[in-house]
């Protein structure tokens, strides 16, 4: 993004102005505190933003979750996609970025660890989500924690419903085919590291 990004807040007319350079500035701050959580020392860019949601059948979609929202560079176009009526769930552990996200999209309903995943759903009277939407580094978590996510998103997602998720590298291919039909892997090398996006589905029976 080369510049400054204005989100309306729809609640109470409020602006919110964020400059690239506070968002970096608080993403480099974000990996610097947890390197193995973030993943990467700058938000994603506007190309790996796009490919994410190019990959979304929106017309199917009233339930969505976004994990790793980070500073919103993917939130912000999943919002210009999602109607007034879809519910969106954004998890984000760094708090500072948490209370940025609510007020840029007071709309969305934002929540710390994606570990709780279904219990948020069931605390919004959610059944199933048709989507979830991934930025986290699958790779560089512990085994346990990156096995609980991936059970809460299976768990949380509708038969055949969408996980789309980027990654630095093909390392985590295996492991998502082992639980999603993999459709498709599209390199991203606009974006700083390169990214591969990984559009799947939820295997019948998981």
């Amino acid at each position: 993004m080369s510049r400054l990004v204005n989100e309306e807040n729809k609640g109470n007319g409020e602006i919110h102005l964020t400059s690239n350079a506070n968002q970096s500035v608080m993403f480099l701050q974000q990996f610097i505190r947890n390197p193995k959580q973030v993943g990467s020392v700058i938000p994603s860019s506007r190309f790996l933003a796009s490919k994410m949601v190019q990959s979304v059948p929106w017309n199917d979609v009233t339930t969505i979750a976004e994990l790793g929202s980070g500073t919103g560079a993917v939130t912000r176009f999943i919002q210009r996609r999602v109607t007034g009526s879809t519910n969106v769930l954004l998890f984000e552990m760094d708090e500072k970025m948490r209370s940025d996200l609510q007020a840029n999209y007071p709309s969305f309903t934002c929540h710390s660890n994606a570990c709780h995943l279904t219990k948020m759903m069931i605390e919004k009277g959610i059944h199933q989500l048709d989507c979830v939407i991934s930025g986290l580094p699958f790779f560089n978590f512990k085994s346990d924690l990156r096995e609980a996510i991936l059970h809460q998103i299976t768990e949380a997602l509708k038969p055949g419903g969408r996980f789309i998720a980027f990654q630095y590298s093909l390392q985590m291919k295996k492991h998502l085919s082992e639980k999603f039909l993999i459709d498709k892997i599209d390199f991203v090398p606009f974006n700083f590291p390169p990214a591969f996006v990984y559009s799947c589905r939820k295997k019948e029976g998981m």
